[in-house]
């Protein structure tokens, strides 16, 4: 069976859908808050030519996800479904920010939730790389039941900050925070 990299799916909180190149403007709207990268190894994710970068990096990537409020249809937010760090029988979600009006709650619980149970009908185990200096997502990640297995770093981007690895099987999503 290989990967959906671009299902909708219905969370309690949030619908997720395949993100399209028109998503660009709403998505920096979003994004444009200096304070969602403040933490994050890429702090100046906010400024229109670095986050203009990360879009067209995840439209050629593939598996890139628009997130919308399901109550009121907003967008908040983006997630991406990729293999380009994964190990075989795994896959990656990664590079979530959502509006700063949808922290604190259930919000990010319910993207990861739903896309975790989508991801995992392919693979095994599903990995996050996580900032080493981003406490807010390592916290984030420990609270829904990720478990750290590896550092990464790219020797060819010197400038990108190493990450922590955290992984969630299907035995951990199954009886973890998040089941």
């Amino acid at each position: 069976m290989d990967f959906d990299f671009a299902p909708t799916l219905e969370g309690q909180a949030v619908t997720l859908r395949p993100l399209v190149p028109a998503d660009r403007d709403a998505l920096h709207a979003v994004a444009s808050d200096p304070l969602i990268w403040e933490v994050h190894p890429m702090p100046t994710r906010w400024q229109r030519p670095v986050f203009d970068a990360l879009f067209d990096e995840t439209m050629a990537d593939g598996g890139g996800m628009a997130i919308h409020d399901r109550a009121s249809g907003v967008l908040i937010g983006s997630s991406r479904f990729s293999i380009r760090y994964a190990q075989p029988g795994e896959a990656e979600i990664g590079w979530t920010f959502l509006a700063r009006s949808h922290w604190g709650g259930a919000t990010n619980r319910d993207v990861k939730r739903t896309m975790l149970a989508h991801a995992l009908r392919f693979v095994d185990r599903v990995i996050f790389r996580v900032g080493v200096d981003n406490g807010r997502s390592r916290r984030a990640m420990e609270k829904i039941g990720g478990v750290e297995i590896r550092r990464w770093s790219d020797p060819a981007k010197p400038h990108v900050r190493e990450h922590v690895v955290y992984a969630i099987d299907k035995a951990g999503f199954a009886t973890g925070p998040l089941a």
